[in-house]
């Protein structure tokens, strides 16, 4: 692989010009994926599999300088893991790659058709999105997942990462990109811009006539500058405020496990639990118990007057908190009357991401499922498999929460869409 491609460009003499380009090639290269047979692109992304293992010590490399840059930035420890690329994160990347291959290809498939009383066979058939732009910040492994995923729609697809981690994602893009070329697919069908300077996001916001789809990934604040500065369609979702309601029937170990499990494994990750609500018959018993363990991993709790009551070493949750989303090891505890008044806090505070219910009561269980308007509802399971990997996707583009065109993970056929299909035998309209 020429490490020449993760040459990073600091000062571009013309940021307008070569984003241009870069829209310009990715189209161009989506036009020949159209074309492109179900087989040759699921070859392809075997490729760009084994290109990651094979390459995953110059990715490594790359990354650890860009880990020794946020250092000595003093970002936080949940930034610092939500950048890092361990050992078993480059074996995810890759075999979210060999999942993505494994998966039907959406491409070409006729969802449905139907008769007119006038004899035409009207259907819809789904096809490409085009060139999809994603915007993210310091996970490098999207860049894999993103690449994957918009390769078996068919869509080419232009990936601007944060600054932060520019290098691990030149070199991921590299071992991409080479598979593309020696697969005879076109290695344009993924590009990884090369400009740390925020200049480059605004740019490419612009070129509508290139980009059809723009899907940011990161905190409320980038996906913010970007639904504000955009010209082009975005799918976005602005924060992950994950709440998970302990209702009175509940399995206390079973939802210590979830809880702790939604709350620590990866705080700084969207899915992550942010409010844990608790019916008021069994909080005497279970908020001890559980903020024991919280308190065990390093967590601040954060809790109203009667959690306090109960667990007086917790501070005082104010208004702000229940809007947060914390990505970090905080949380927000409140005692609650019942279903209503969690269904209630929730469809108050939530952002539409992912909710979870811990109960043996059936009724309200489906209660929860049916009233809590969120893109993703669990019940009984943590709200760490609101992932499109978890759920079988492959891997995910994102998480949208906007409801057009997709809610929820975004998995291969979310990166397509339909156009109609008529067949006739001589029909005219009278």
């Amino acid at each position: 692989m020429s490490k020449t491609k993760s040459a990073i460009i600091s000062e571009p003499p013309q940021i307008a010009e070569l984003a241009i380009d870069i829209a310009q090639k990715a189209k161009d290269a989506s036009k020949i994926l159209t074309k492109i047979s179900s087989r040759s692109k699921n070859e392809a992304l075997l490729s760009m599999s084994d290109g990651i293992l094979s390459e995953s010590g110059f990715i490594t490399d790359e990354n650890k300088r860009d880990l020794e840059d946020a250092k000595t930035k003093g970002l936080s420890q949940a930034f610092m893991d939500r950048l890092s690329l361990t050992p078993s994160r480059i074996k995810a990347m890759a075999e979210g790659l060999r999942q993505i291959a494994s998966l039907q290809d959406p491409v070409g498939e006729v969802v449905k058709m139907w008769r007119r009383p006038n004899g035409l066979l009207v259907g819809k058939m789904r096809i490409p999105i085009g060139v999809i732009g994603i915007i993210y910040e310091s996970r490098p492994n999207v860049t894999a997942d993103a690449s994957g995923l918009c390769i078996k729609a068919g869509n080419s697809v232009i990936l601007r990462g944060g600054s932060e981690s520019v290098r691990s994602n030149m070199a991921i893009g590299a071992a991409l990109r080479d598979a593309l070329n020696k697969n005879d697919l076109p290695e344009d069908a993924i590009q990884i811009v090369p400009v740390p300077d925020r200049t480059a996001v605004l740019e490419l916001l612009k070129l509508e006539d290139y980009i059809d789809l723009i899907i940011p990934r990161g905190g409320e604040g980038l996906i913010r500058f970007v639904s504000e500065n955009s010209r082009i369609p975005v799918l976005k979702h602005y924060k992950g405020v994950c709440h998970i309601f302990v209702d009175e029937s509940a399995d206390l170990e079973m939802a210590k496990s979830i809880c702790m499990n939604a709350k620590v494994q990866r705080p700084g990750v969207c899915n992550a639990m942010e409010t844990l609500l608790v019916h008021e018959n069994i909080a005497k018993s279970f908020l001890p118990i559980i903020s024991k363990e919280l308190e065990d991993e390093g967590v601040e709790v954060r809790g109203c007057q009667r959690t306090r009551k109960i667990v007086p070493q917790a501070k005082e949750a104010d208004e702000e908190d229940w809007h947060t989303e914390y990505l970090d090891l905080i949380l927000s505890v409140k005692v609650v009357k019942d279903l209503d008044e969690a269904m209630s806090h929730i469809e108050k505070y939530g952002s539409m991401h992912t909710e979870a219910i811990i109960t043996r009561d059936y009724r309200n269980a489906q209660l929860f499922l049916t009233n809590v308007n969120s893109s993703t509802v669990l019940v009984n399971a943590s709200t760490r498999f609101s992932d499109g990997f978890e759920l079988g996707l492959g891997a995910e583009i994102g998480i949208s929460t906007s409801k057009l065109h997709a809610f929820g993970p975004m998995g291969v056929e979310e990166l397509t869409t339909t156009k109609f299909i008529i067949y006739g035998d001589g029909q005219i309209r009278t």
